[in-house]
């Protein structure tokens, strides 16, 4: 168990724009910063992140929270883990308690898997570097390749020995569980029988945006004719290629940096790029581009390169490619490299200076690329340049914006020679056949889906389009004593005060206390509780900070002491303000009043609401029992209790009148 010591130290030194910043291209927006969501397949930015208060919110999948619940809900970590990964990060000693039996048999099937990979990475590793086989054949393929010691010891390349079980025995002498050996893919389990997947074969771990061991690419060093030459990892809970690119953990700050990432289409060519220097490289790790492994990009940078061979094969993945890109509204540039070459030789050949130059020089927007190509194929056959001509307008027809369309067939219109009213017509057709289909595949969804529960935005919809006075009235209290509860306020109230004649009177009178004391006191004269549960805890929690720290609360320390859900309540709080930022209304000359200049008033208005509304709602209670309540002097004393709080509720509503926003 990690002590509280490292706990705190790592609270103390993670900042959320940073962390994030590994994983999500922000920018900023007055004090805070957005971006896309990681969460959810979106164009608009919806992802907003205050370095102020140390939290995040995505507005699209409705989660939020501090920097520990970023980590975990991003990379499915555990609490200690994510704790030992920003440890990892920042340079801190992690302390641990020794874990009981029971801590350890509690750990989730995930988790358990997790384990068993990277085990299974240090095995391989261990094995290339420390016995005379590994060292012999697998060191010496990767020397072969022109890889240096570092750039090996970097990628965490390995090796597998040529026997049935070497893997699966040593795991399972170290007290790893063989089910997670299967289901990790790593074991193959027939019957009584268990052998290693990756038998003889060089190592090539896969590794999420945060560097956990997802997987493994295993490259076979014989000239077998039945095995397959590289062998990757079957799908499991933890690797799911389609939502993985190979190098993405080592690639990400730079691809942030240059604005910029090279996609090339294997493991070789990604690690001879990044030993040349080109640290924004990655690939989909010879499988076919997907829509998730684009969006990860998207989530760095606008703008992909793709790097292909110069051969047939390498020409149709990249134009495969292309269409998936422009979808996601990105840049797309392509390069080919010249006479049977690819990235990985190409790069052996040039140093870091010449690569960068020749991409510079030889990277081609996609739409003369796919230009230049297909006229290859049409050469001067009518019908096939007609064909050619449509394939690209289908291009075009991809980019979800407008501007970007019309430059696009202004530029195919000059290409091709073809009068842009022709091309608009036939982006046109295209348009009307794209959104036929998409409605009948929609309707289809909707049929199949009837009754199906609601997504978390649906249902975040539905519950806030009838408004519940109540609900609204708690959480902006909980607003109030989170953004401004030490601050001092001056304000009116009515106090008792004897005249002269003795006689008791009520008068205004200006009085002054931190707004948590304002708060505290005006909910406790009514003795009425919180409708909301999550609100409610959140009170009594920030109400006792408030008397034990005083003027040294802060609330982003604060929030680290918080339960997970009790986080989520408060950043789904703290950051809804400021979701105005997102749709630049400053820009737009729009302005938005400020709390600030009328906190005073903002705070008496809110609390009274309140009070008054729990009053109504206790009153209402209280009436739809009387009927049931048994004897008459019972039901008389409940009406004298209703009378009472009708009175409170006059006094509340009196008051009201006289506060001045």
């Amino acid at each position: 168990m990690i002590t509280r010591e490292t706990i705190d130290a790592v609270y103390e030194a993670a900042r959320v724009e940073e962390v994030i910043g590994d994983f999500v291209q922000l920018k900023k927006a007055g004090s805070n910063f957005k971006g896309l969501s990681p969460f959810s397949d979106e164009r608009t930015p919806s992802f907003m992140v205050s370095p102020v208060k140390q939290i995040w919110k995505d507005f699209s999948s409705g989660k939020g929270g501090n920097v520990i619940a970023f980590i975990m809900e991003h990379e499915h970590f555990s609490y200690p883990d994510a704790i030992r990964y920003l440890a990892k990060k920042y340079g801190i000693e992690i302390v641990e308690t020794e874990q009981t039996e029971e801590q350890k048999e509690q750990a989730s099937e995930r988790e358990s898997m997790y384990l068993v990979s990277e085990y299974a990475n240090s095995f391989f590793q261990e094995q290339l570097y420390h016995t005379e086989l590994g060292k012999a054949i697998g060191l010496s393929y990767f020397k072969e390749r022109g890889f240096t010691d570092e750039t090996i010891k970097k990628f965490q390349l390995g090796y597998s020995p040529d026997q049935w079980d070497a893997l699966t025995k040593a795991a399972i002498e170290k007290k790893y569980q063989l089910k997670y050996l299967e289901s990790t893919g790593l074991t193959i389990v027939k019957e009584a029988k268990q052998f290693d997947r990756f038998k003889g074969r060089v190592m090539f771990p896969i590794h999420s945006m945060s560097g956990r061991v997802l997987g493994f690419g295993g490259r076979i060093l014989t000239n077998e004719k039945k095995a397959a030459k590289y062998l990757n990892s079957p799908e499991s809970d933890i690797y799911h290629k389609s939502k993985v690119l190979y190098g993405i953990y080592y690639a990400k700050q730079s691809i942030a940096k240059e604005d910029n990432c090279y996609l090339v289409e294997g493991y070789t060519d990604v690690i001879q790029f990044h030993q040349s220097g080109i640290l924004n490289t990655v690939s989909s790790s010879g499988t076919a581009l997907t829509s998730d492994q684009i969006r990860l990009i998207n989530r760095l940078t606008k703008n992909i390169t793709v790097l292909f061979d110069g051969d047939a094969a390498g020409l149709r993945a990249a134009i495969r490619g292309i269409d998936l890109i422009l979808e996601q509204g990105m840049n797309v540039r392509v390069c080919s490299f010249p006479g049977g070459e690819d990235p990985d030789s190409f790069a052996k050949k040039n140093d870091e200076e010449g690569i960068k130059k020749y991409l510079s020089e030889h990277a081609q927007d996609f739409i003369r690329f796919k230009a230049n190509l297909l006229q290859k194929e049409s050469k001067n056959d009518p019908i096939k340049k007609s064909e050619l001509i449509r394939d690209m307008i289908g291009s075009v027809a991809k980019i979800p914006d407008p501007i970007k369309r019309e430059v696009y067939i202004k530029e195919c219109s000059v290409i091709m020679d073809i009068s842009e009213e022709v091309l608009f017509a036939t982006l046109a057709q295209l348009d009307a056949v794209d959104k036929t289909e998409k409605k009948r595949a929609q309707k289809k969804v909707g049929e199949s889906k009837k009754g199906n529960t609601l997504t978390a935005v649906q249902k975040e919809e539905k519950a806030t389009s009838k408004v519940d006075p109540v609900f609204e009235l708690e959480r902006k209290v909980i607003e109030i004593l989170l953004l401004y509860g030490n601050q001092e306020i001056t304000y009116i109230d009515a106090v008792y005060k004897t005249n002269e004649e003795g006689e008791v009177i009520m008068e205004d009178e200006e009085l002054s206390a931190k707004v948590y004391e304002k708060i505290f006191l005006d909910l406790q004269t009514d003795e009425v509780d919180f409708m909301n549960p999550q609100f409610g805890a959140l009170y009594s929690v920030l109400i006792n900070a408030y008397a034990e720290q005083g003027d040294t609360f802060k609330v982003e320390v604060f929030l680290q002491v918080l339960t997970p859900e009790l986080v989520q309540t408060a950043t789904n709080i703290l950051m809804q303000d400021e979701k105005y930022q997102l749709d630049d209304w400053a820009r737009k000359e729009i302005q938005v009043k400020q709390k600030e200049t009328s906190i005073s008033g903002y705070v008496s208005d809110v609390v009274l609401n309140l009070r008054r509304q729990l009053v109504f709602n206790l009153i209402n209670n209280k009436m739809n029992g009387i009927q049931s309540i048994e004897t008459s002097e019972d039901r008389m004393e409940t009406l004298a209790e209703i009378m009472d709080y009708q009175n409170l509720q006059a006094v509340l509503s009196k008051k009201l009148k006289r506060v001045v926003l």
